[in-house]
């Protein structure tokens, strides 16, 4: 190829992958002279705007807030635009910043004021000093800082020896997939492979940690993919070529290319859009448009913009960079007392653990940690009104903090919305045989607060939702594509008994690689107040003594109350079965049982790989499905602080074998939801929502059934809608 024509290939490459990496991130772009970045949904990209839009009550989805014109109202709201502002301006002016070549802030968020002061704050008090939390690097290092908004002082923080890096910015992840159009060895190598440079989409892959090679500098893997003919070129990898990028540097450290005799996988057949599916008239209509109306519009109210109150329901809410959306001081109103009850402190997600089960070059390291390498909030998109989330849905922006400092709006982040389906509250309809004529049955309405993280290819749809009977379930959704690998088969008669595919044949030369999700969450319960325990029901087999009864078996309940952490490590077991209790020894009902609430288990899944494997070690927090720790602020995050390249010395399972004390202490459950997903066809290319979850539900915490007083549904209570057409 002429110099020229190689020059003008580089320019639109670059070029256009920094297009599709803006698009897929939404990253605003760098400040001019507005102050605030917003994000038009319309184009995909983050631009800078001076005009805002009031979003009024009830709320329209496509409205806007007044961002810049944020006040906080209470301790846990989250940093507003004029306070990130200030505190850039305040870090601006600090020793460490002014001497750094170059500095990032790769988190910038409120840091909480003590638990205790939270608690005993009543509205109306004043506010609690306001201060945020900083990770930024200067000068290749990482550094904590908290910043004091009133006094503009700035203290660092001890973080300790441990290894590994903070969340990558944005701004890292554009540059990193930049990098390899640089070199002229990448670009020659991807002209062989048959792709057109303007074809190319690159993706950040964060390397795990596989020895002392790779410490002391943070380093990022980039594979690539061709775009011609598809939106969706997760379907067409260049299998086998990776290249090892210096974060820091942006330099080429090394290329691996050992795919070169594996075929690009044919775009047909891979476009997921509806525009591209009306083009071919392949529409498929199965059902009539659906949705839930509300003649009296919403149950719910936000106050303050983060005061969530519905039904017996309150609690405060607030979309995180890390976490995604963090649900703080739930509580629910006792239906004999009238007084609000606490129930959990603050639930978030901690970590995602995906690591993906191919051994080989160009896989061995996709062993992912989204929330602590990506910021599982930062990967949150817009949610899509109608689709995402029904009519009457309220939604709530995220405002995040770009490297530099400079805010910016993820609009529509968060949605709550009423969810009626069908489903029934409680029931009974007494048998004819007893002459009495009893039908009585309570409709099932929940509250819902969703969010969807789209972390490059794969959607996880995070829902918690809330009962009137007082319980939480929170439901994970997994959609999205696979990652998948490039192969030289077309057909499994093709394969030999002895070969691995590492996974299943999706479609011709693609194969969908075996992996395992994993989403830890943390719940610091709070029954009735901080000191509660953890108490084991374990569900045991008792034999009955010769002629005590006809009966040879039976199932009892017993109780165990840990003492510390690792009485409280728990691996579900099919046959060895137990409800998990946190209680409040100090509060009992009338009938003298401690109040409490339960943790039940759905369908989960325990990691296989060995304890001493790399990315178990790092993930070891996925090594029990249920831990409890004693509170300490400093232990939020299950995979460690920094866990973009850490060895794992800095985790929960770390923490939790320290064996500390938790009976009737202020303490924390964190619990494990598992996947193992074998990739099918019906996966490809686009694969429909799977999901699981897990409740909190009351147990002996209400004197009776809370809901018993609730009114059934009249036909007058509700609108009478035609339909178009009789069935």
């Amino acid at each position: 190829m002429e110099p020229r024509n190689l020059l003008r290939f580089l320019f639109l490459s670059f070029s256009l992958a920094l297009v599709l990496i803006l698009t897929w991130f939404q990253l605003p772009d760098q400040p001019n002279k507005a102050d605030l970045l917003d994000c038009n949904d319309n184009s995909q990209l983050c631009i800078f705007k001076n005009r805002f839009h009031l979003l009024k009550k009830p709320p329209f989805p496509t409205r806007r807030r007044q961002h810049e014109l944020d006040t906080p109202h209470h301790p846990l709201d989250p940093l507003t635009i004029q306070e990130l502002n200030t505190v850039r301006t305040i870090l601006s002016s600090q020793a460490l910043f002014k001497s750094s070549s170059g500095y990032a802030l790769h988190s910038l968020v409120l840091q909480e004021p003590e638990k205790r002061l939270v608690v005993n704050w009543k509205k109306g008090d004043p506010l609690l000093p306001r201060k945020a939390s900083v990770i930024a690097r200067a000068n290749g290092i990482s550094h904590v800082l908290t910043v004091d908004l009133a006094n503009h002082q700035v203290t660092v923080q001890e973080t300790g020896s441990f290894s590994g890096y903070p969340i990558m910015t944005l701004e890292d992840m554009i540059t990193a997939t930049g990098a390899p159009l640089a070199d002229a060895d990448f670009n020659s190598t991807i002209l062989q492979r048959g792709v057109d440079l303007t074809d190319l989409a690159c993706l950040p892959i964060s390397s795990g940690w596989y020895g002392k090679s790779e410490e002391n500098r943070r380093l990022i893997k980039v594979q690539c993919y061709s775009t011609k003919g598809t939106a969706n070129f997760y379907m067409r990898p260049i299998e086998g070529l990776t290249v090892l990028v210096d974060l820091d540097t942006k330099e080429v450290v090394e290329i691996s290319d050992k795919g070169s005799n594996i075929p690009l996988p044919k775009a047909a057949n891979t476009d997921y859009r509806y525009s591209s599916i009306q083009k071919h008239n392949q529409e498929l209509r199965l059902i009539n448009p659906i949705s839930i109306e509300q003649p009296k519009g919403p149950s719910f109210t936000i106050e303050d913009d983060h005061l969530v109150k519905w039904a017996n329901w309150e609690f405060h809410l607030k979309a995180d960079p890390r976490a995604g959306i963090i649900i703080s001081q739930a509580k629910v109103r006792d239906p004999d007392s009238g007084e609000l009850r606490n129930v959990l402190y603050k639930g978030f997600a901690s970590e995602l653990f995906v690591p993906y089960m191919d051994p080989t070059d160009a896989w061995y390291f996709k062993t992912y940690m989204d929330a602590g390498e990506y910021g599982f909030g930062l990967q949150s998109m817009s949610l899509d009104p109608l689709n995402d989330c029904p009519r009457n849905a309220y939604y709530m922006d995220g405002v995040f903090s770009a490297a530099n400092g400079t805010p910016y709006v993820r609009s529509n982040m968060i949605c709550v919305f009423e969810s009626y389906t069908g489903d029934v509250s409680w029931r009974h309809t007494e048998c004819p045989i007893t002459g009495m004529e009893v039908k009585e049955a309570r409709p099932k309405v929940t509250l819902v607060v969703r969010m969807a993280a789209s972390v490059a290819n794969y959607d996880y749809i995070v829902d918690w939702e809330f009962q009137t009977d007082g319980l939480i379930k929170i439901k994970v959704g997994l959609s999205g594509i696979l990652m998948v690998k490039a192969t030289s088969f077309d057909n499994m008669n093709q394969v030999g008994n002895q070969e691995s595919l590492y996974g299943t044949l999706l479609s011709e030369n693609v194969i969908g690689v075996i992996h395992d999700h994993y989403i830890t969450f943390h719940l610091d319960m709070d029954i009735d107040g901080s000191n509660n325990s953890f108490v084991n029901v374990n569900i045991k087999k008792q034999q009955t003594a010769p002629g005590e009864s006809p009966r040879r078996s039976y199932l009892k309940a017993v109780r165990n109350v840990a003492k510390t952490e690792k009485d409280a490590q728990v691996k579900l077991k099919l046959y060895d079965p137990s409800e998990f209790h946190v209680i409040n020894p100090s509060k009992k009902t009338r009938v003298g049982n401690p109040v409490g609430y339960k943790v039940v288990p759905g369908g989960t899944a325990a990691s296989l790989l060995d304890l001493e494997d790399p990315p178990q070690k790092r993930g070891a927090f996925t090594n029990n499905q249920i831990w409890v720790t004693p509170y300490n602020r400093s232990e939020q995050w299950a995979g460690g602080l920094f866990v973009y390249q850490s060895k794992g010395e800095d985790t929960l399972a770390v923490w939790s074998n320290r064996d500390r004390p938790i009976e009737n202490k202020d303490i924390v459950l964190w619990y494990t939801l598992g996947f193992h997903h074998i990739p099918c066809q019906e996966d490809f290319p686009i694969m429909p929502t799977v999901t699981s979850s897990f409740d909190l539900k009351p147990v002996n915490f209400f004197e009776s059934n809370p809901i018993l007083r609730i009114p059934p549904n009249f036909e007058s209570d509700l609108p009478v809608c035609k339909p178009a057409a009789s069935v």
